[in-house]
């Protein structure tokens, strides 16, 4: 066994002579331990955050969408249908169509985003998973329905069960003599609801989902559409599919993938992320200082021991490299017990959740019941390298500045 580990291990683990070094050397252990168990559990309660909202999202967005880059609404036949489709892992090609309309149902009345989707939106969206009233049914043979978010069908009140009363949908009028009155300037139309999606609040609130015929008939268009959607399969490259996409739809379309399309959003989690990473990183090397003061003390208590293993012939290097050693010990110790009880934090949430995110009667409006939690190889390395990056100095200081000054003064 190396000299400098073995004594260093004695040093660490035996009785001291003062009582107070034996408090210290505890707390310098406690304190990277609990540093490093909170960077693990925030870390990975960050990833299931992160994780859920890219879950939730994707069920909503589309893999690709391909809009125009100025303007609102395009031929779709510009679009090379056929060649897309073809790609290899591409299994949906749904043309879109946006529009803002009202929505009234009894006395109730609230301004949304229609959506008009193509006829295989149904079948590949997954946007399924996320209906929690009711199906997802835009159309049946000629019958035309509609499909609310959560929000929009809290706003208006709206029953699935109601067979006698539709929901009125109206919206301006693009073309034609508006004439006198008022009411003349809108189109108007009626369909019953199918189902109640639950996503995200920006999308509850805002969305409702209608057949594409239907959107174009009462926002007055033809065969014109404001995107296409493409879904791919999982295993495939989105970006190898993305650029292939670009060459064919050229310059007068942009070409977006799901982090493109909420980029605002991704790179808010990630600043988050890493703010709390670096916030609690100051935390864990204002904790090192404890480290220093350990090594101090101990170096002060084994000052006997320094003149013995000098006289023995040990080396100024050998001895610096005793106390240098104990740090790392020190931060090994903490780091590797807070790691070990961070990850055993995060199991039990994940199997048990006993942490809701809301107790009370608001608890069951969540889409999940207890904080999300991810464990990442990767953040477990990260998180050892920064108490290495902070540990190898706060172990070295010591061991070179005060173990030299005494060597120097009592043994020169």
């Amino acid at each position: 066994m190396n000299l400098s580990l073995h004594i260093a291990r004695r040093y660490l683990v035996s009785k001291k002579s003062h009582n107070i070094i034996n408090i210290i050397s505890i707390i310098s252990v406690v304190g990277v331990m609990v540093g490093t168990m909170a960077l693990i559990i925030v870390l990975s309660v960050f990833n299931g955050f992160e994780s859920l909202v890219k879950s939730l999202f994707n069920s909503f967005d589309p893999d690709l969408k391909i809009t125009l880059v100025e303007g609102k609404t395009f031929n779709p036949l510009e679009i090379d249908k056929d060649r897309i489709e073809k790609l290899s892992g591409v299994i949906r090609y749904t043309e879109v169509l946006e529009e803002t309309a009202l929505l009234k149902y009894q006395d109730r009345q609230t301004i949304v985003t229609l959506k008009g989707v193509g006829e295989n939106f149904e079948k590949f969206s997954g946007l399924d998973s996320m209906v929690v009233h009711g199906n997802l049914i835009l159309e049946r043979g000629e019958y035309d329905y509609i499909v609310l978010g959560y929000g929009v069908a809290h706003l208006l009140g709206a029953n699935l069960n109601d067979q006698q009363e539709p929901i009125s949908v109206f919206a301006p009028r693009r073309i034609g003599n508006f004439g006198a009155f008022p009411e003349q300037a809108f189109s108007n139309r009626a369909l019953f609801p199918s189902g109640i999606f639950s996503i995200q609040q920006d999308f509850d609130t805002r969305y409702a989902l209608v057949p594409l015929r239907f959107a174009r008939e009462i926002f007055d268009y033809g065969t014109e559409v404001s995107s296409i959607e493409i879904g791919l399969e999982r295993s495939n490259g989105t970006e190898t599919i993305k650029e292939s996409v670009k060459q064919f739809v050229g310059q007068r379309y942009q070409v977006k993938d799901r982090y493109e399309q909420q980029e605002l959003l991704y790179k808010i989690m990630k600043s988050e992320k890493l703010a709390i990473f670096l916030i609690l990183s100051f935390i864990l090397f204002i904790a090192t200082f404890n480290i220093i003061g350990t090594l101090s003390m101990l170096i002060l208590e084994k000052k006997k021991d320094i003149s013995v293993l000098h006289s023995m012939g040990a080396s100024k290097k050998l001895i610096k490299r005793i106390f240098f050693t104990e740090g790392l010990l020190i931060t090994l110790a903490g780091a590797l017990a807070g790691m070990f009880l961070g990850a055993l934090v995060c199991w039990i949430q994940i199997k048990f959740g006993i942490v809701p995110l809301q107790a009370g009667s608001e608890a069951g409006t969540f889409i999940i019941d207890a904080y999300p939690v991810q464990m990442k190889v990767m953040d477990f390395l990260k998180v050892l390298l920064i108490i290495l990056i902070i540990g190898i100095p706060a172990s070295w200081l010591p061991a070179r500045r005060i173990a030299i000054a005494f060597l120097n003064q009592r043994l020169a």
